[in-house]
């Protein structure tokens, strides 16, 4: 190590001593293990200050005192946050990471520019051919990040790139009709980015699709992932909405510069996302799991909420499409919540009262689950099958399998008849079939329903 970090680790050495809370022969045990993370978060990346502040703030939550030392010098690892350059990676990384975010924007920039509403190659059908189109080409380009960092093996990066082209290609000989209202075609625009996201964790993973590890890895990145894209994207908006004021106010038709500034940006905000995440996760605690913590209960209530409404609705065949919709984005809402509390939970830790509030909101998810899967089979027999019907009751059927699984198994851990990581494993074994069932519906029920 350095001089600077061993002056820090005299310096935290001689805090400890002077409290006098802990023996000679405990301390240096302490300091031995303090130094042995140093030594792996430096091998992993870190400058020698970084892994110090880092080390420190683990050891705080099994020591009081050191982790009183660490929130004394708690403005420290802020300064570290905000202002060093080395926390950001590896030097090369910044530039990558932009030129793919340019090449995203121009990619899609190009397109709309040529199949958009009055480009040289415009139809009745690009439209929503382009919004099928668009989120492939950003996720292939976020894909091809992660390939560069995690360098996977060859047949993988062939095997991502083969299934981008794959679906770009697909998706652009689809022989939609151009209707108003093309059901297949809306559902193939929905499910499609969902599917390609299955390969964006692919390459996220390095290839290592059967490590429940990376899978899990996986699930935390897309948490943080969608909290940076939307604070990108506010901050955004209100920037946009600024320079559109003082345009209008000056007299001049912000339009044409926002909408180049839109398409250009907000795919390279995509990559910046992803950087951000990269960047941060060895150095910051999580948000997301420290956002469950709050929705948790809320969830509870709006679930309890619905299952009320749902069973004093009268005929199950009357209750209204647009409520069963909502409802299954409340399910994924609330298998989000407990997936990242599981993701953030200290595996070896005993039951705690939270995982009783998780049990319940799963149970109670599971019960409104179970009268929406009862409205969707009674809307189909009363009205016959169709592709909204079909998708949604593929969906529902996916939730209850993988709620009811998960309500056994932390109902077994509660009653300490089974072990935590059962649970983990059966959430990251189960989330492939999401873009699986998403790749299904995208490519499959235009076939099957006669792209109606």
């Amino acid at each position: 190590m350095r001089a600077e970090v061993e002056a820090q680790v005299a310096e935290w050495r001689g805090y400890l001593q002077r409290h006098r809370a802990i023996a000679a022969a405990d301390l240096d045990e302490l300091e031995d293990h303090l130094r042995a993370q140093i030594d792996d978060l430096i091998a992993a990346g870190l400058t020698d200050d970084e892994a110090f502040l880092v080390a420190i703030k683990r050891m705080g939550g099994s020591d009081a005192l050191s982790r009183e030392f660490a929130r004394e010098h708690s403005e420290r690892m802020w300064k570290q946050l905000t202002v060093a350059d080395d926390v950001a990676g590896p030097r090369g990384e910044p530039p990558i990471v932009i030129g793919l975010g340019a090449a995203a924007g121009l990619a899609v920039a190009t397109l709309i520019e040529l199949f958009g509403a009055g480009g040289a190659f415009a139809t009745a059908g690009t439209g929503l051919a382009l919004l099928r189109i668009v989120p492939l080409v950003v996720l292939a380009f976020l894909s091809a990040y992660f390939v560069w960092k995690r360098r996977p093996r060859a047949r993988t990066t062939v095997a991502l790139a083969a299934a981008f082209a794959a679906l770009v290609i697909v998706e652009a000989v689809m022989p939609f009709p151009g209707m108003t209202d093309p059901t297949t075609e809306l559902l193939t625009a929905i499910h499609l980015p969902i599917a390609a996201w299955g390969l964006v964790g692919l390459a996220y993973a390095g290839g290592r699709w059967r490590d429940h590890a990376a899978r899990m890895d996986v699930v935390r990145f897309t948490g943080e992932f969608a909290v940076y894209f939307v604070l990108l994207a506010l901050g955004g908006g209100v920037l946009i909405g600024l320079t559109s004021a003082v345009l209008s106010l000056a007299g001049a038709d912000p339009w044409p510069a926002m909408d180049v500034v839109l398409r250009l940006c907000v795919p390279g905000a995509v990559l910046v996302s992803a950087w951000l995440v990269e960047a941060k996760q060895s150095v910051i605690e999580n948000i997301v799991p420290v956002l469950t913590r709050v929705f948790t209960p809320l969830a509870m209530l709006a679930l309890l909420w619905m299952l009320v409404a749902l069973a004093t609705a009268g005929s199950l065949a009357r209750v209204d499409r647009q409520l069963l919709i909502l409802m299954d984005g409340v399910l994924i809402l609330v298998l989000a919540l407990t997936l990242y509390t599981i993701s953030a939970r200290d595996g070896l830790a005993p039951p705690r009262p939270f995982d009783a509030v998780q049990l319940g909101l799963i149970v109670t998810a599971i019960a409104v689950d179970a009268l929406a899967l009862a409205a969707m089979i009674t809307r189909i027999a009363e009205w016959g099958v169709s592709a909204n019907k079909a998708a949604a009751l593929g969906l529902n059927l996916l939730l209850l399998a993988h709620l009811a699984g998960q309500a056994w198994l932390t109902l077994r851990f509660l009653r300490r008849r089974g072990g935590f990581a059962a649970l983990e494993r059966w959430q990251t074994a189960f989330l492939p079939l999401y873009p699986i069932w998403a790749a299904v519906v995208a490519l499959a029920f235009p076939f099957l329903f006669g792209f109606a």
